[in-house]
């Protein structure tokens, strides 16, 4: 269903164009070549073409409503005009699988970063015998992880245009899921960028100490260049972001390698801190290390979010990247955990787990500290994850008329850039309620990623029983285990979590959902009021009145006055005057002038314009006529002088929309200055 404002908008008519303009559009069709040009079908009724020039009816065939009625005018592909690419429309503006990886993998692969170092952190409690826990329940996550690879490779296959969980759930398993997805997704997105910045700004803090009360400032700083790069254009922020991602991976494997390859650590850093056993080694403990660990996995469904992002063929390169994704973390986690294990890394005051293992592989020289710093950028660059997945999720939100359209409006860049904002300002939020402190944030993060992973395979399980292809039973069995181990970490995660700010998560959700049927019903309410989808009755020839405000006597009303009376009718001039001089002044001129159009004076002694303007139309547009209210506004060539013009005809305007159902029409008449 298309927006009220779409009824309204329709596209100029052909009688615009004629004569001004000839378009000329070469269409191939296999052998053949037809040449349409606007005005150029003589003797043969004409219709109104995309471009606002007309087309022979007798060459143009009928063909079906679009699909989706947020796109108009949309002719067969195998007959649309071939026209000029604009700015931004070509695949020099999406994404390849490597550029895919560094924009819109970051959040998982930094993920290493916090996710092994988690695990430890619960086991440790158990004592630091129970860290050889660590290894079995790594192998877990990555037996997780390949299921999870594998089946958004296959939600790739099956939803093209993006939306992961979300187009899952709509598909396959109704409504209400489908909004639970949709809100589990778009709360994790903006948590992503919170956590990512606000980690980014600690370990930057670490290393230089004086930026340890500037936390916030720093987090917003650096979410203010991520918004501004991503505005620019989504394959942009892949290039700024590729030499970042590759120093990373770099790293992270010569972590694994050397460590590999060293029977010892090179160095222990860190202070010693004392590990005291205070629980057993239980189910419970396993299951809370296991759901901890899974904090690994968050971003691994940015890839199927993003699949309209890519070069074609945009399928395969976007399972490409989701390979590539699960691969590397696969190959990151695993060596890191072995590392953990045979070395027996445990806690130690001042320094992370990864910390630890770098100094043990590189040793304490420049390696070392070019590996925090890299680990530090690419933690506070991994909020561009969300920056890739969200708008694309809001745009398809958007189409189904459960967000404003919009967001589903683009740049002439691949580039949704009200959803760019809107996560910016959700993040900038959040960031400020929290002070840009992570440990405030973490027990919310996760929750609704979780909650998309269980959909996204439910969802597949009830697309493979119910189309059935070959090989069906096997794709359903793997989802199927995707989906209980996603549940139960995700049930683990809610309730130890729940009292330390999960709960926050669990009240954001419903409200979320709240939102999107709100807005939905509101679309569908106003297209029953305005009969989309039906054909009216055809128009009714009424007799119509142009008012046209004016101030003066100047070349802008002769302006005004020739295109009014070229609209309708009849046309009458009214001015507003506040000084009975003034009014005298005007009558005098105008009728030395003479135009031809009645000229009406009212008097204003209170120097009000907008009100008496405003009863005036409501009069006239009591007679059963067509009013239409033209006001002619000046436009200065350079901006900065916009200021200096008064803002009257838009205040006008705007009145008349909101009190009034006349046609309101805005003249441009520009200067040279």
């Amino acid at each position: 269903m298309t927006a009220p404002g779409h009824a309204m908008g329709a596209a100029p008519t052909a009688a615009a164009t004629l004569g001004e303009r000839r378009e000329e559009h070469s269409v191939r069709s296999g052998e053949s070549r037809r040449r349409w040009t606007s005005g150029g079908c003589s003797g043969t009724p004409q219709v109104a073409g995309r471009h606002g020039g007309a087309h022979c009816r007798g060459t143009v065939p009928d063909y079906p409503a679009p699909r989706f009625p947020m796109a108009f005018g949309l002719a067969h592909r195998a007959l649309r005009p071939r026209v000029p690419l604009r700015h931004g429309e070509g695949d020099k503006h999406h994404l390849t699988s490597l550029e895919g990886l560094a924009a819109l993998s970051l959040d998982a692969l930094s993920s290493v970063a916090y996710g092994p170092e988690a695990i430890v952190v619960v086991l440790v409690a158990a004592g630091t015998g129970a860290l050889t826990a660590t290894l079995p329940i790594t192998v877990v996550i990555t037996v997780l992880l390949t299921v999870l690879v594998i089946s958004y490779c296959q939600v790739i296959a099956v939803h093209p245009d993006g939306g992961g969980a979300y187009a899952v759930a709509k598909k396959s398993l109704g409504q209400r899921v489908s909004l639970l997805a949709a809100a589990s997704l778009t709360i994790d997105y903006v948590l992503t960028v919170a956590v990512s910045l606000a980690a980014g700004a600690a370990s930057l803090a670490s290393a230089f100490p004086i930026l340890s009360s500037h936390l916030l400032a720093v987090c917003l700083v650096l979410l203010a260049l991520l918004t501004v790069v991503n505005l620019w254009g989504v394959a942009e922020s892949a290039r700024v972001l590729m030499l970042p991602t590759v120093l990373f991976i770099v790293s992270m494997l010569g972590i694994v390698v050397m460590g590999i390859l060293r029977s010892h650590p090179a160095a222990v850093v860190g202070g010693a801190h004392p590990v005291r056993a205070t629980e057993a080694l239980g189910v419970l403990l396993i299951l809370k290390a296991f759901s901890s660990g899974c904090s690994a996995l968050t971003g691994v469904e940015a890839i199927a979010n993003g699949v309209p992002m890519f070069r074609e063929p945009r399928i395969k390169r976007a399972q490409h990247t989701e390979l590539m994704l699960g691969m590397l973390l696969g190959v990151m986690l695993l060596g890191m955990t072995y590392l953990i294990r045979r070395d027996h890394v445990a806690p130690r005051d001042g320094v992370t787990v990864l910390a630890q293992l770098a100094a043990g592989s590189y040793g304490t020289g420049w390696e070392y500290y070019a590996t925090n710093l890299i680990v530090t950028l690419v933690l506070a660059l991994a909020a561009n994850t969300s920056f890739g997945g969200l708008p694309v999720l809001m745009s398809l939100l958007a189409r189904d008329d459960r967000l404003p359209h919009l967001f589903g409006l683009r740049a002439e860049r691949p580039v949704y850039r009200y959803g760019v904002v809107a996560l910016a300002l959700l993040s900038a939020v959040l960031l400020y309620a929290v002070g840009g402190e992570t440990h405030r944030l973490i027990p919310l993060f996760a929750i609704g990623v979780f909650t998309s992973f269980t959909i996204s395979q439910v969802g597949l399980v009830r697309h493979w029983a119910t189309e059935q292809p070959e090989g069906w039973l096997r794709r359903a069995m793997i989802n199927g285990l995707g989906a209980v181990l996603t549940t139960v970490a995700g049930l683990v995660l809610l309730t130890t979590k729940f009292r330390e700010g999960a709960w926050v998560v669990v009240v954001a959700v419903p409200l979320l959902m709240l939102l999107f049927t709100r807005v939905q019903r509101y679309y569908t309410a106003a297209g029953e009021e305005l009969g989309l989808g039906r054909i009216p009755p055809p128009p009714v020839r009424t007799m119509s009145l142009v008012i046209v405000p004016l101030g003066d006597v100047s070349g802008l009303a002769q302006r005004a006055l020739t295109a009014a009376l070229a609209m309708g009718d009849e046309v009458v001039a009214v001015s507003v005057q506040a000084e009975p001089a003034k009014a005298r002044a005007l009558q005098d001129t105008w009728e030395r002038w003479n135009p031809g159009v009645r000229l009406e004076i009212i008097d204003s002694p209170h120097r009000s314009l907008v009100q008496p303007m405003v009863a005036y139309v409501r009069r006239e547009a009591g007679g059963g006529r067509e009013i239409a209210v033209l006001i002619p506004e000046v436009e200065p060539r350079h901006r900065r002088y916009k200021i200096l013009q008064n803002q009257r005809g838009l205040l006008l305007a705007t009145v008349l929309r909101a009190r009034t159902d006349v046609v309101v029409c805005m003249m441009p008449y520009g200067l040279s200055v």
